[in-house]
């Protein structure tokens, strides 16, 4: 960062005489020669400095447009302005810096004191057995172990002093307490219950009950400093450049893939740009994701923003990657209420739809800025917290989106996504290929993602939704956004229930596959939540065929009574049809059993696909709640419990059968049943939900469990000999 060599009442004016006609020309002089004219300097006037205080309150970090505007407004030179806010950063560092100094200083001779108080205190302590003084007392102020103690405390210090020196070479400061996180295990008691039902295989305790949920982290504010927000805004402006960079530069820095023709980050060309950005990068068990993609989404830039700022819209908005966001800081709030320069401190859970793949967790600077009329750049960056340094590895590097409205109302979405992961854990072999290809986290699907919503929001804004007269009901206006909005939140409930979060407990059962069913359970106390306890399985195997095809084959309401087990072979009847996006593939619908026996039930599903995957999410529902639905009537209480399927490509771009997985190859080089090579395969995971008790106080039992084991095992089957796969 450059700095001008005058202090902080003013910047240096033009030079005047022979001396030259800028400040240049004054670095020359020296008393050696009395001839050259003494350093000329210009005083801002009071009402000059009061406006430039205001806008510095509002925006210590003004752009280059903002900088023209006060130029214009008080009459100074655009490098005037630049540099007054320059050193009007410096001065209130330096005073941040003091000021904290100064509270240091103090509260290091209040702990003295104290601990001159407890140890006068500790020599009249009498021991209750003898009457006499204890006799550890003298021990416990041992010399030893304060310099043991003081040799920690410097350690921790010099640990959080590199954590920011990465960003700008200064120590941050010290964050309050925050108490340690105690994640229980869901241990389930394992005992030889000899049932057929679980493969021979170990069963559950009877008498087992719920255990306590896991600590979420805390959400609550953390007392952040200004001097630590002036780090965060310096953090989120050199973000915000690094991002600008890659967004509009292209080769080298980005080359295309030659499998699959997506931008993939050149990370020599990468590091020759950014050489200090990448000094820390050294970890050989660290991988790099990077990719880019852009596209046009049916929704005008200022919505978006809107959304992308609000963490509670951000998870709504993209269901199936975002478990959990949460605003823990407001860091600063923009100029006049606006976006721009709007700067948080986020955490954010991001999921692939499967209990196999674990959830990468950050701690992140969002920042958003208008860069010009109708165009917005917001940064999302790792933000190191000392508490939680060494529970999250994963870094997300800057990455973020520039968003620029066009004449149609829509507008142009650029993505960028960087991140550098360090996994824990091997991954999972059937997610290998899509992960390591980058494709699972990537900028595609994010973008992809977005569309696919927006398009989904457009439908539930326009009143005259396409509808498809079956011969059954037709909702009015009203009705169809009220059934959009509890079709949105089945399938926001069943992606938050089958990932690998932290606020869940899975535990695996053996017998059915290689990869297990994996269980977990709670009650049941959210709104739109049955009450009671109920009881969660998920499981995800592969398939030898394209994901289109095994997507066609669940949306199909003709074959659905060959996979779905609760129904009993009785086939369905499609009553309501909402298209709510541009793919046929996207649409609501309400299902009717032809059975007799299940008039009192319907079937709600929602059913939609992109080029990173599909799902097909279904649930039962009263009639009765139902019609209220469709009426219009406000749907969030209505008790929603769904169940259903993901599907997404496996990743592998060469077309290899993942063999061991109930795979086998042909002797003509086909997988399966003559399915070429080439013609990919699908990761499947499906999951069911069922009520075990309405009783909150309820224990699980070993009925349940086969029950939601055997449905699962069933329909795997099922669904392998519908479409011709191997069922071993």
């Amino acid at each position: 960062m450059e700095y001008s060599s005058v202090g902080l009442g003013g910047v240096l004016g033009g030079g005047g005489g022979g001396n030259g006609s800028g400040p240049s020309g004054d670095h020359d002089s020296s008393p050696a020669d009395p001839q050259r004219k003494k350093k000329r300097y210009h005083r801002h006037t009071a009402t000059q400095i009061q406006k430039l205080e205001a806008m510095f309150k509002e925006c210590p970090h003004p752009d280059e447009k903002q900088r023209l505007y006060l130029s214009r407004e008080l009459g100074l030179s655009p490098r005037q302005i630049k540099f007054w806010f320059q050193n009007r950063r410096t001065q209130m560092k330096a005073q941040h810096e003091r000021a904290d100094n100064c509270a240091l200083r103090a509260e290091n001779d209040k702990i003295r004191c104290e601990n001159i108080a407890i140890r006068e205190a500790l020599k009249n302590v009498i021991c209750p057995s003898c009457g006499g003084p204890p006799v550890t007392v003298d021990c416990y102020f041992d010399e030893h172990k304060l310099r043991m103690e003081n040799a920690q405390l410097k350690d921790e210090l010099d640990r959080v002093s590199s954590i920011a020196a990465k960003y700008i070479g200064r120590p941050i400061s010290h964050l309050p307490p925050v108490q340690p996180i105690h994640v229980s295990s869901l241990d389930l008691s394992m005992a030889t219950f000899g049932g057929h039902a679980m493969g021979g295989g170990p069963s559950l305790d009877l008498d087992l009950d719920l255990l306590p949920p896991p600590a979420n982290l805390p959400f609550q504010p953390l007392g952040i400093s200004n001097v630590d927000k002036s780090l965060m805004t310096d953090v989120a402006a050199n973000a915000l450049d690094e991002l600008l960079r890659l967004l509009k530069t292209d080769e080298p820095l980005w080359m295309k893939s030659s499998t699959d023709g997506r931008d993939v980050l050149n990370l020599e060309a990468y590091q020759r740009l950014f050489p200090k950005v990448n000094d820390h990068l050294k970890n050989p068990n660290v991988r790099i994701e990077a990719s880019r993609d852009s596209g046009v989404v049916i929704m005008n830039g200022l919505a978006l923003v809107d959304m992308f700022m609000d963490s509670s819209k951000w998870v709504e908005l993209f269901p199936t990657i975002v478990s959990t966001a949460k605003t823990i800081e407001l860091v600063s709030s923009g100029l006049m209420g606006a976006h721009s320069g709007c700067l948080q401190l986020m955490y954010e859970e991001l999921q692939l739809l499967s209990p196999l793949v674990p959830t990468r967790e950050f701690y992140i600077l969002r920042y958003c800025q208008q860069i010009e009329q109708g165009a917005w750049a917001i940064v999302n960056v790792s933000y190191d917290i000392p508490q939680f340094a060494s529970q999250f590895r994963s870094q997300r590097l800057p990455s973020g989106c520039l968003i620029e409205d066009m004449p149609n109302g829509y507008c142009k979405v650029t993505w960028v996504e960087h991140v550098e992961i360090e996994d824990r854990a091997p991954i999972h072999r059937l997610y290998r290929d899509l992960i390591y290809s980058g494709m699972a986290f990537g900028a595609e699907r994010w973008l992809t993602t977005l569309q696919r919503m927006c398009e989904r929001y457009a439908c539930l804004m326009v009143s005259n939704t396409s509808t498809r007269d079956l011969g059954g009901v037709i909702p009015s206006p009203e009705g169809k956004r009220s059934l959009m909005k509890l079709a949105q939140r089945m399938v926001n409930s069943f992606c938050s229930s089958i990932s690998a979060s932290n606020s869940h407990q899975w535990t695996t059962l053996s017998g059915l596959n290689e990869t297990g069913v994996r269980v977990t359970f709670r009650r049941g106390s959210d709104p739109g939540q049955p009450s009671g306890m109920f009881l969660c399985a998920a499981t995800t195997f592969w398939l030898p065929v394209s994901p289109q095809n095994v997507f066609n084959f669940f949306k199909d309401e003709k074959t659905r009574s060959q996979w779905d087990v609760l129904s009993s072979g009785s086939g369905v009847e499609e009553i309501t049809h909402l298209a709510n996006g541009s793919h046929p593939g996207n649409c609501i619908s309400i299902l009717r059993a032809f059975s007799s026996s299940q008039n009192s039930m319907v079937v709600l599903q929602e059913s939609c696909i992109d080029s990173s995957g599909s799902l097909v999410v279904h649930c039962p529902v009263e009639v009765q709640a139902m019609n209220m639905a469709m009426s219009g009537e406000d749907p969030s209480c209505i008790p929603l419990l769904p169940s259903g399927f993901t599907i997404c490509s496996d990743g592998n771009l060469r077309g290899e059968p993942l063999l061991g997985d109930g795979a086998s190859t042909s002797s003509n080089g086909g997988i399966g049943s003559g399915i070429a090579k080439s013609s990919g395969g699908s990761l499947i995971t499906v999951a069911f939900q069922i009520l075990v008790s309405s009783l909150p106080s309820a224990k699980l039992n070993m009925e349940s469990v086969n029950t939601i084991n055997n449905v699962i095992g069933t329909t795997i089957q099922q669904i392998k000999a519908a479409l011709d796969c191997p069922s071993s």
